[in-house]
């Protein structure tokens, strides 16, 4: 959640741990009673879809503009701060990065099908369908991906010593103990603002977007609104982050060939995966190199 997120790095010693989770639980509960009384779905109804069209176009015209200066110049993620302008030689220097921009744009920018009309010529046919075949063939390379591996391998290949930090296992499991300071902080700085944003791009912008891009197949508000209240409800507890949907984030895995809920499983058996056998350890990434952040940062959006 965005706007959870921000208030934490912004005021992070008045809105800590316990607030970020009071947070969480607080929007996650609100979101669960919208979607389990049906109002969440006459919400869906009542916005016009212009609503929706301005919150995707703003959300697209933010993940550019973010992913513009992070190549730019680069960032101190910890304190949310950008830093000195980035060099252009080097593992991490603008030349690789405009490099792979173009790998992907290569891939992925060619835009959607549009059905051709019948020429009726047989040579045209046989291009029209060499063409198709080879742009399913690039659809189908995980571009996003091999750049995310490129930025790991190169990240270890800069500081071999890394390896050293690495510690195998999970870290241990505590339920947060909260006070009512960190209630009451957490519902004000935390939930307020981030609940507009989470109704309407975290689930009435999802639904939008599910219908656009799976004609018949799209979410009801009701089971994306309770999902998102279950998920927060069930993991804030235990200090995980809250998170929601996104238009953003379902635009993106679609445009890179994630279609289907595969896809989306083995994302999450990718994580728990990694939350397993490294536990803690990823948190020293960001002090490893922030070479590799900055990959993902730039190219997921």
């Amino acid at each position: 959640m965005k706007s959870i997120a921000a208030v934490a790095i912004s005021d992070g010693l008045d809105f800590n741990i316990p607030e970020i989770m009071a947070a969480g639980i607080c929007t996650g509960a609100i979101l669960l009673v919208l979607g389990a009384t049906g109002l969440m779905q006459l919400v869906y109804k009542l916005i016009p879809l212009s609503v929706v069209r301005g919150i995707q176009l703003s959300q697209g015209l933010a993940f550019a503009m973010t992913a513009v200066k992070y190549i730019r110049k680069v960032q101190d993620f910890s304190k949310s701060k950008s830093k000195e302008h980035r060099h252009w030689v080097g593992l991490d220097g603008l030349i690789l990065a405009i490099v792979c921009a173009c790998f992907i744009i290569v891939i992925n920018g060619a835009g959607e099908e549009r059905n051709e009309r019948e020429t009726g010529n047989v040579d045209d046919e046989e291009r029209n369908m060499r063409s198709k075949r080879i742009k399913k063939t690039m659809a189908n390379i995980p571009s996003a991906f091999i750049v995310f591996l490129l930025g790991v391998v190169l990240a270890f290949i800069r500081k071999p010593a890394v390896v050293k930090d690495i510690k195998f296992g999970p870290s241990p499991m505590e339920i947060v103990q909260f006070t009512s300071h960190a209630w009451k902080q957490g519902f004000i700085k935390g939930t307020i603002p981030q609940l507009p944003l989470s109704i309407l791009n975290s689930v009435i912008a999802v639904c939008k977007l599910s219908s656009d891009l799976f004609p018949g197949k799209e979410f009801s508000a009701t089971s994306v609104s309770i999902t998102v209240g279950l998920m927060n409800l069930v993991g804030c507890w235990f200090g995980a982050m809250p998170c929601c949907h996104g238009a953003g984030g379902l635009a993106g895995q679609y445009k890179f060939g994630g279609r289907s809920g595969g896809c989306v499983a083995i994302l999450g058996a990718a994580k728990m995966a990694l939350g397993l056998v490294l536990g803690t350890s990823l948190v020293q990434v960001q002090h490893w190199d922030l070479f590799v952040e900055w990959w993902c940062m730039c190219f997921s959006n």
